[in-house]
């Protein structure tokens, strides 16, 4: 069990380095330097990047080493036109299981972002951007659907924080959070489909504002 929380623990830090762009498209990842950095073997490391090839992030070069294929901007707008359907649904199914509680700290991330929004914190904007959508997911009551997003979310965290970082973007963005929420309030499963589903669409036209393989570039501080 130690074992497999390791290497759990060695492949989230290896992935959140690629897709935070510690690592750019390219790198070697070399794994007895990996290992001397994490203060673990190469067992653990070796096998982390195999699963981190399955993923698409890695590719495995036979007599050479593993490099870094990281995400591409076709990946990232495959993933935003998936995600579009797939947060449909989820807000459809949360307009049938969502709890009182849940509701309640949707509403928070929303009065959150809306004060940050006016200060200008837009770390926290994002911060309370996902924590809405995490709600969103967990009140799907979908286990499925709501690993699926979440997925969704971390491979898409730089092309989000540039995304918040637009104030025309974030204002809008905050305002269909509430159509989502007030929606799913109601139980009113069509009108929360359609509100993620435009929501998403939305987020989709605004990313054609600035470029994505110049965000996909830069590393996340």
């Amino acid at each position: 069990m130690a074992g497999e929380s390791l290497r759990g623990k060695v492949f989230e830090k290896l992935r959140n380095d690629i897709l935070r762009g510690k690592y750019k498209k390219g790198d070697e990842l070399v794994e007895c330097t990996i290992g001397k950095e994490m203060g673990v073997s190469r067992t653990p490391v070796r096998e982390a990047i195999r699963q981190l090839e399955l993923e698409g992030l890695v590719q495995l070069i036979p007599n050479k080493g593993a490099f870094v294929t990281g995400i591409s901007s076709k990946d990232v707008m495959d993933m935003y036109l998936i995600r579009a359907k797939l947060e449909g649904l989820c807000a459809a199914m949360a307009a049938e299981h969502v709890t009182e509680e849940q509701l309640e700290k949707m509403e928070e991330t929303i009065l959150l972002s809306d004060f940050h929004v006016e200060k200008g914190n837009f770390e926290q904007v994002c911060q309370q951007d996902g924590e809405f959508h995490k709600l969103l997911y967990e009140a799907s009551g979908s286990r499925i659907l709501a690993h699926t997003l979440l997925d969704f979310h971390q491979y898409l965290q730089r092309v989000r924080m540039a995304s918040v970082r637009q104030r025309k973007r974030t204002q809008p963005s905050t305002r269909e959070h509430k159509e989502i929420l007030e929606a799913i309030r109601k139980k009113d499963a069509s009108a929360a489909d359609r509100a993620a589903y435009q929501h998403i669409v939305n987020t989709i036209e605004n990313l054609k504002n600035f470029s994505l393989d110049e965000v996909l570039k830069e590393e996340m501080k």
